[in-house]
């Protein structure tokens, strides 16, 4: 029999890869245009790096990750999210010397041992983006509002911007002891995985999708708003101002807390309702404190992620994702002389920028032809005994059936011309 691949990772194989790069190049090229440098890390990281930047008491951490030893006894993990990574290679590379604010961006895999389910497998990819430095709230407002503006530049319409504040550490302390008190008389109630989470990582309950957890929650649990401190409740409102004059759509929702312990004040997820229960397809927010806790000097920040597969899934149910297809040139050849001239052609046509293509079996003029028509080429250029006779290629045009003759001194420059018309 033959190797399988791991559980939770899948091949990318064409014509799916073919949208993988135009997505990736949209990508890029939108934030190229918003200013946005591109940053890559290393596969893996030191383990204490996501201890101490995601929190040992997260799912992540105590549950998905990929760790081992590597022969000088050294922990490692390959990295299961982004954020933590960017900002040691900020402090490690000291860019703050490049600009008082950093913005940067990333397109990579990650790897977390978690369930495989729709949208979601142990190696995955995301995209995002950081901005370094910067504690006001403009900087929270423009990652949201790029963040959809590039949704919606990709032709998604079936989404929804969710927003809250969890405040500085200080109103989330607070918050907690309250949470607390307010939930312990229903312990019993909850979930085995909320029983524990109450314990641990109370915020987590939020994350819960069981319907008993949630209805406990909606009646319960105090609003997170209610208890920011006055700096943190204008923070809010500013962002919430900001937005509303960019015309960005939004819900405020009490509720959402993210799962990673990095995150102060303005949290935010966009969702789409094609992805079912698991319907996030990004999430962010501030986390003013993550610098310093990674042994930097106190400095704000804020920053997003998106899932490329939950993505994908949302494009194609759209039917949003239009990938323009480069016209093919096939070249035909029937003999050992001809083969020869045809592979000089294809090279030079390459050269030329034309997508361009020959047979590789030595098959016959028919079965050439059928596959030409099965790769949908433009033209095709067929070269037999008569061709080298007159010394000229014989060009059809495969949309219209329409033939010419084109001598075999014809500068390339003018062929590629020709070629690449309607």
């Amino acid at each position: 029999m033959p190797y399988q691949r791991v559980k939770g990772t899948r091949d990318i194989l064409p014509p799916e890869s073919a949208q993988w790069v135009y997505l990736e190049q949209f990508i890029r090229d939108f934030f190229r245009r918003n200013n946005y440098k591109e940053i890559r890390t290393p596969a893996f990281e030191f383990t204490e790096l996501f201890v101490r930047g995601i929190g040992r008491d997260t799912d992540i951490v105590s549950k998905e990750m990929y760790t081992f030893l590597d022969k000088g006894g050294h922990s490692l993990t390959l990295k299961p999210e982004l954020t933590a990574p960017v900002i040691r290679a900020y402090l490690q590379n000291d860019l703050a010397q490049q600009g008082a604010v950093t913005k940067l961006y990333y397109i990579d895999a990650l790897f977390r041992q978690e369930r495989p389910q729709k949208g979601r497998l142990r190696q995955f990819h995301q995209f995002g983006f950081e901005i370094i430095g910067s504690p006001y709230p403009e900087a929270d407002a423009e990652v949201i509002q790029t963040m959809a503006a590039l949704y919606q530049s990709l032709g998604i319409q079936k989404m929804e911007i969710r927003l809250n504040s969890i405040g500085s550490r200080e109103s989330r302390a607070n918050y907690l002891t309250v949470l607390r008190t307010a939930l312990q008389p229903f312990t019993a109630e909850f979930c085995p995985t909320c029983q524990e989470r109450l314990q641990k990582n109370i915020l987590r309950l939020f994350d819960c999708k069981v319907a008993t957890c949630q209805e406990i929650l909606n009646q319960q649990a105090p609003s997170i708003l209610n208890y920011l401190s006055a700096e943190d409740t204008h923070h809010f409102q500013e962002v919430c101002h900001l937005l509303d004059i960019s015309q960005v759509v939004y819900t405020i929702d009490t509720k959402l807390v993210r799962g990673l312990d990095y995150y102060t004040r303005t949290t935010f997820e966009i969702t789409s309702t094609l992805l079912g229960s698991q319907d996030a397809i990004c999430g962010g927010g501030r986390y003013d404190h993550l610098v310093e806790d990674l042994g930097g000097k106190p400095t704000p920040a804020v920053g997003v992620a998106s899932g490329i597969e939950r993505l994908l899934l949302v494009l194609n149910q759209q039917g949003a994702l239009s990938i323009p297809q480069p016209e093919l040139v096939y070249v035909v050849t029937l003999s050992e002389e001809a083969r020869a001239i045809g592979f000089k052609l294809l090279t030079f046509l390459r050269e030329k920028g034309l997508n361009a293509e020959m047979d590789f079996l030595r098959r016959s003029l028919k079965a050439q032809l059928r596959e030409a028509d099965r790769n949908q080429a433009h033209w095709v250029i067929i070269l037999g005994d008569d061709e080298l006779q007159r010394q000229a290629y014989l060009l059809k045009n495969m949309r219209t059936g329409e033939q010419q003759n084109l001598a075999f001194d014809t500068p390339v420059n003018t062929l590629a011309e020709i070629l690449k018309r309607d």
